[in-house]
C-alpha cells in the first residue's frame, strides 16, 4: 500500500511513518522544512518533498493520506486527495486504529509524556514483552528512533491532548502524570481541557487500568468518577528513596515519571528486579535534559531540553541547579508558539524571575505553522518578555547571534541549556 504523510517531519507523524514502513508499505511525505527527522526517513528510502506543499507531491496510485493535525483543509495535497477520493486520516485517527488492534498503554497529561512513554517502552523491551512504541522523542535504546516495532500485542503510545487528538485512542492502560492549563489556542480555558481529559478517561477499555499521580489535583479531579482498577502513585511512596539513589536523570519530576512507569510494570507483572535495573541504566532521551560535552574551543556542558511551558522551565532549571550546584548555568530559551507565550505570559515571567541561572538569553518565538492567529503575534514577543522579567542576567538575542555570542563569551566549565520545543536544538550540532 502507498501511504503519503503530510507534515511528515512532525515527531508523531514521522513515528507512524516508520511504523508503516516497517510493515512493508511504500511511504512518501512532505514538509515545509528539512530536519534531522526528515533526513533520517530519507535514508530509509522515504521520498520526501521539502518546501511549499503542492498537489503534485501526491504520488500516483496513492492509497491513503495521513496528515498532521496542524495541516489545514485548504492544503493542496489534501484537496487533491479529496478530489481523487483517497482515504484521508489525521495522524491521531490513524494511530487510533492501531490502539483498537493492540493492548494499548497510553501516556497523557501536560508534562512527562515522552519520558514516561520511553521509560515504559524500554522497560517492556527489556522484560522481553517485545512492544511496539510510538513516542514523541528519539530513544537511544530504539536506535535513536521515535518508533519501535515489536511483534507482541503491546502498543505504548504518547497521547497528545492538543486538538483533542487523544480522544481517538482506546487504551487498556492510561497513565496520567500531570495536568494544568495549556493549549489555550484550542481549549480556551482550563475547564474545557479538564472536560476533554474526562472524555479520554472514558475511552479506557472495559477492565482497563488507570495510573494516577495522586499529587496532582487536576489529575485527581478528572479521574474522580472512576474507582475500578485505579492505581495511585506519589512522591510520598516508599520507592521514592530508592529511585532517587539510582536514577541518572535529574529532578524530582523524573522520580515521579519513574514511579508511573513502575506502576505500569507491576500491572503487567514485570518483576521489580527488572524494573529497578532498567531505571538505574536509563540515560534519558532526545531533548529531555540531553547532556552533550563540548570540548572545543572551550570545554563546557551543553544540555538540550524540550521544555516549553512555564512549569517545565521552572522544574528543569531547578533540576539543573541541583545537579550542578557549583557550576555557572546559562539558559538559552526559545519560546514556542505566539499564542502560548501570550496566554501564559505572566507565568513565564514569574518562572524566569525565579530561575536559578546565572545568565538567561531569550530568543525569538518559534512560529508554529498552521497554529498561529495573526492577532496574537502583535501581543507577545521575546523582547517584551525580557523587559517584563527585568533582571540584569536576562538579555535578548536573535537566534542567528547565539553561536557567535557563546564562542566569544564562554570561558570554560559552564552549563549551557538550550531549551524550547522549536528548532533551538539545531544549535547543538553547530556548536559541536
Amino acid at each position: 500500500m502507498k501511504i503519503h504523510f503530510i507534515g511528515i517531519g512532525g515527531i508523531g507523524v514521522s513515528a507512524l511513518a516508520r511504523y508503516y514502513l516497517s510493515k512493508g508499505h511504500k511511504i512518501s511525505g512532505s514538509d515545509l522544512t528539512s530536519s534531522e527527522i526528515t533526513e533520517a526517513l530519507e535514508k530509509l528510502g522515504v521520498k520526501i518533498s521539502i518546501g511549499e506543499h503542492k498537489a503534485e507531491n501526491l504520488q500516483k496510485n496513492t492509497d491513503s493520506v495521513v496528515y498532521s493535525p496542524a495541516i489545514m483543509p485548504t492544503n493542496p495535497e489534501m484537496k487533491k486527495a479529496k478530489e481523487k477520493k483517497i482515504k484521508i486520516q489525521s495522524y491521531p485517527e490513524a494511530l487510533g486504529e492501531l490502539t483498537k488492534k493492540h493492548f494499548t498503554i497510553a501516556v497523557a497529561g501536560s508534562h512527562g509524556k515522552s519520558t514516561i512513554t520511553a521509560m515504559i517502552g524500554v522497560l517492556l523491551t527489556k522484560a522481553k514483552l517485545d512492544p511496539t512504541v510510538i513516542v514523541g522523542t528519539k530513544v537511544k535504546e530504539f536506535g535513536d528512533s521515535n518508533c519501535r516495532v515489536g511483534k507482541s500485542k503491546y502498543l505504548v503510545i504518547e497521547a497528545d491532548e492538543h486538538f483533542g487528538s487523544f480522544l481517538n485512542y482506546f487504551p487498556e492502560i492510561i497513565v496520567l502524570p500531570t495536568l494544568e492549563v495549556d493549549h489555550l489556542d484550542y481549549y480556551k480555558n482550563l475547564d474545557n481541557l479538564l472536560k476533554a481529559f474526562k472524555r479520554f478517561v472514558a475511552n479506557l477499555k472495559k477492565n482497563g487500568f488507570l495510573v494516577v499521580n495522586s499529587d496532582d489535583k487536576n489529575v485527581r479531579k478528572v479521574t474522580a468518577l472512576r474507582d475500578e482498577n485505579k492505581i495511585y502513585y506519589s512522591l510520598k511512596d516508599k520507592d521514592v528513596k530508592r529511585l532517587r539513589k539510582i536514577l541518572k536523570i535529574p529532578g524530582e519530576f523524573n522520580v515521579a515519571n519513574a514511579l508511573a512507569a513502575l506502576a505500569v510494570a507491576r500491572i503487567l507483572k514485570i518483576p521489580d528486579e527488572i524494573s529497578f535495573k532498567h531505571f538505574s541504566e536509563y540515560e534519558g532521551s532526545w531533548r529531555r535534559f540531553e547532556i552533550i560535552k563540548i570540548k572545543k574551543p572551550k570545554s563546557y556542558t551543553l544540555i538540550n531540553d524540550y521544555g516549553h511551558h512555564p512549569t517545565q522551565v521552572r522544574v528543569t532549571l531547578k533540576a539543573a541547579r541541583e545537579k550542578y550546584p557549583k557550576k555557572e548555568i546559562w539558559c538559552i530559551y526559545q519560546p514556542h508558539q505566539h499564542e502560548r507565550t501570550h496566554y501564559l505570559f505572566d507565568e513565564f515571567v514569574e518562572a524566569f524571575k525565579q530561575a536559578p541561572v546565572d545568565k538567561l538569553i531569550i530568543t525569538d518565538i518559534y512560529d508554529v505553522v498552521g497554529r498561529e492567529k495573526r492577532g496574537i503575534k502583535k501581543r507577545a514577543n521575546s523582547k517584551e518578555l525580557v523587559k517584563a522579567v527585568d533582571k540584569s542576567s536576562v538579555t535578548y538575542l536573535s537566534k542567528g547571534e547565539i553561536q557567535k555570542f557563546l564562542e566569544e563569551n564562554i570561558r570554560g566549565g559552564e552549563i549551557v541549556i538550550l531549551m524550547g520545543a522549536g528548532d533551538i536544538y539545531d544549535l547543538s550540532s553547530k556548536l559541536k
